[in-house]
């Protein structure tokens, strides 16, 4: 009776093992990152990457698409994670009208319930799109209007006394004063303007170095050559590219995207190694750039 009372213990003991390893694995799988879902958002972003020359009709059918594709996952309890919230926020943020901004608040309100420590700037974006697409006015100060294809661009309506300056710079907004100097610069002459008018992308390298870094003419911003050296690789001028995205990390080495913009380039060139290189800088400055990471690990 001992001996059958002791296989039985140790059958129970391996059984209560095999079990605990069991929830454990399945733990694990229910933690992981949805893998089609960030796909998703690095080509969100991908379409958003050509400056001038994006076709808004093009990526709108993407957009959609895109949307529904989430909303089956969300049906499908394939959004588990905190990225996975942030990176269906995104989505639903390009929605275009209530209910999908609606829901990009909804998705990063459980994104930050998550982790804690998700950036918050996406929400902040989310309310105040939600806000004006009803006709009330946006908190934070993350979106930026156009109200005639000649007229300049202005802080989109807003109520500046809901939200303080501290609880903006929490949600990595812009303090009001940081936004009124950032809409004299999205009003300065872009680089490509010069760059269509006849100038070399050599000749605007010079420009840029030789502006007036308290009052440009040029938007010489981070953002600013960005969006140029995008411009030229739209149309496949790789080289003149490069030589704009390098002058980028060299104008601004402690900005992430300016290395991981870098980055792309090089590797559409074929410089794999030091693409990757760039891009490992770029997680180094930001170690939430999920886009870096994919990209890491696709290539090695």
């Amino acid at each position: 009776m001992k001996k059958t009372l002791l296989i039985i213990l140790i059958f129970g003991f391996v059984s209560c093992k095999k079990n605990k390893e069991n929830s454990q694995t399945e733990l694990k799988e229910v933690i992981e990152d949805n893998a089609e879902l960030a796909e998703i958002y690095k080509n969100d972003q991908a379409d958003r990457q050509a400056g001038e020359n994006i076709d808004w009709s093009v990526v709108s059918k993407r957009d959609s698409l895109r949307e529904l594709r989430v909303y089956q996952l969300l049906d499908s309890n394939k959004v588990r994670t905190s990225k996975d919230y942030r990176n269906a926020a995104m989505v639903f943020q390009h929605g275009g009208d209530s209910t999908a901004y609606g829901m990009a608040v909804k998705m990063m309100r459980k994104s930050i319930e998550l982790d804690s420590t998700t950036n918050k700037w996406l929400l902040a974006a989310a309310i105040d799109r939600y806000l004006l697409s009803k006709d009330e006015p946006q908190i934070y100060g993350t979106q930026y209007h156009k109200y005639g294809k000649d007229e300049p661009w202005q802080i989109a309506r807003m109520d500046t006394t809901k939200i303080s300056d501290a609880e903006r710079i929490e949600y990595g907004v812009e303090t009001l004063a940081e936004q009124k100097e950032k809409v004299k610069r999205i009003n300065q002459k872009k680089l490509y303007d010069i760059y269509s008018q006849g100038k070399s992308v050599d000749q605007i390298v010079n420009i840029i170095k030789s502006e007036s870094k308290s009052d440009p003419k040029y938007d010489i911003s981070e953002n600013g050559i960005n969006g140029f050296g995008y411009n030229l690789m739209g149309e496949e001028k790789y080289e003149d590219a490069l030589k704009i995205f390098t002058l980028n990390t060299e104008l601004y080495p402690n900005a992430y995207n300016t290395w991981d913009s870098y980055g792309e380039c090089l590797l559409a060139l074929g410089k794999k190694e030091d693409g990757i290189n760039a891009y490992k800088k770029s997680l180094e400055l930001n170690p939430e750039n999920e886009n870096a990471e994919i990209i890491i690990a696709d290539n090695k």
